[in-house]
């Protein structure tokens, strides 16, 4: 069975599992260097009839130390002021393809 997208682009798409195991799809905006670690700025995939709060989602990537594998890690960032730095250099490159709403 073939799956036609039309229009889609795929190739950005990234699929993680949450904590209940559950497939979870993001759109792949940017990866930012910060301290030497690599971030990748993910923006949720929205299922028709779902709320969109339009806030992206950065997590750490993190090569696997096992050699013969080719996997990364997207792990969580929980330091507040390194979740700012990151997302503050992705608006920096993005500030013309995107309107930043700033919370107060």
């Amino acid at each position: 069975m073939e799956e036609n997208f039309e229009g889609e682009e795929l190739d950005n798409i990234v699929v993680l599992n949450d904590e209940n195991g559950n497939e979870v799809k993001f759109e792949f905006l940017d990866l930012v260097e910060l301290d030497d670690e690599e971030y990748v700025v993910l923006l949720p995939i929205v299922e028709e009839g779902e709320e969109d709060d339009g806030e992206v989602v950065i997590l750490k990537l993190e090569d696997n130390d096992d050699e013969d594998s080719e996997e990364e890690s997207y792990v969580s960032v929980d330091d507040e002021e390194v979740l700012n730095r990151v997302f503050e250099i992705f608006k920096e490159k993005f500030k013309d393809e995107f309107d930043f709403l700033d919370e107060e």
